[in-house]
């Protein structure tokens, strides 16, 4: 049987993408903290763009299938959202 569910946390991407890159950015060396916030600010923009329009509609859904005969989940591209 295949599930889908859409789930929405408009916040948590945001979070998950900025946390990533500000982690990320600590290993620049030579800038300051005010360059590497910037550069923090401007990767986080772009990632996280480029991962709503593959995957999350709006930046907030997420449409993931469950199969519960092979045990699997997938994430489903935001075309897949109706």
């Amino acid at each position: 049987m295949k599930i889908r569910v859409s789930l929405k946390n408009p916040d948590s991407m945001h979070d998950a993408v900025s946390d990533a890159v500000r982690e990320d950015t600590q290993s620049i060396a030579g800038i300051s903290e005010a360059e590497r916030v910037g550069i923090s600010r401007d990767r986080a923009d772009e990632i996280q763009g480029d991962i709503t329009k593959r995957w999350m509609p709006y930046g907030e859904y997420l449409l993931v299938e469950f199969d519960t005969e092979t045990w699997t989940a997938t994430v489903l591209p935001a075309s897949a959202h109706k």
